[in-house]
């Protein structure tokens, strides 16, 4: 059983990675993230500031775009298959529908992950060559404090999948699921800002108000992206709701793609 699955996974995968577009995206990543080290140096010099530094600024200048990249690939696995109406194929497949779901889940987040660590990992080279490794004492961003911030960066990528993949699933159109996850991108801090929890209590449970993880980082570490967190909320609550979403957001995906009739 464990054998079929992993043959699903793998069919999934070189739909993925047998796309040229796939590696269009992967080498704009790398691209981007090898020059804007590079534009850093010319503008600031490498004794000016640490390779930490330079790195954090690089990976979050290009994870707009890594967000952008994965989204696509998320909200075409299942829309995709609608679309060029070969979504039948697969289900006369000795195969459930929970499966390919789990299949087509598993090879978006795989992507997202391969995506991320490409970044990271062009940002960090480039800079390790490109900037000083001498933080002046008390300064400068450190090696903790870089990979917490990327983690939180990817828990947010993490969940505008789930957001895109669940619209793909429930409504087959891979521009909505797109369009709604990039609108969510650009109007996340707005929203935050509207639905501010220190003026309404409730709104300490809006999605908006908890992807942002990077509120929680120390402030002296001058690397976060909002001002701070709101009275009554803390690292451990912003995951709770996180997860309970994100949960929600599974289980929708699930049942809607399981339920619903999808040989017309």
């Amino acid at each position: 059983m464990g054998n079929h699955f992993g043959k699903l996974l793998l069919n999934e995968n070189m739909k993925v990675f047998r796309r040229v577009r796939t590696w269009v995206m992967l080498a704009i990543l790398a691209l981007i993230s090898i020059l804007m080290p590079v534009l850093m140096r010319e503008g600031f010099g490498s004794s000016e500031i640490i390779y930490w530094q330079a790195a954090v600024t690089a990976v979050q200048v290009s994870f707009f775009l890594n967000t952008i990249f994965c989204v696509v690939i998320a909200a075409e696995s299942v829309a995709g298959e609608f679309t060029w109406g070969t979504i039948k194929l697969l289900l006369i497949r000795p195969w459930s529908r929970s499966k390919i779901l789990a299949s087509k889940y598993l090879t978006v987040v795989g992507f997202s992950i391969l995506s991320t660590l490409l970044v990271i990992g062009m940002a960090m080279l480039t800079s390790y060559i490109l900037f000083s490794h001498d933080a002046p004492a008390g300064s400068g961003v450190t090696a903790a404090n870089a990979l917490t911030m990327w983690g939180y960066l990817y828990i947010d990528l993490f969940i505008t999948l789930a957001i895109a993949f669940m619209v793909s699933s429930v409504f087959r159109s891979g521009a909505l699921a797109i369009g709604l996850s990039l609108f969510i991108m650009f109007t996340q801090n707005i929203f935050s800002l509207i639905f501010n929890p220190d003026r309404y209590a409730w709104a300490k449970y809006v999605l908006f108000n908890n992807m942002d993880l990077s509120k929680y980082m120390n402030t002296s570490s001058d690397i976060g992206l909002m001002n701070g967190p709101s009275e009554g909320m803390t690292l451990g609550f912003s995951l709770a709701v996180l997860a309970v979403y994100y949960v929600i957001f599974m289980v929708i995906s699930w049942v809607v793609f399981n339920k619903r009739d999808v040989a017309g």
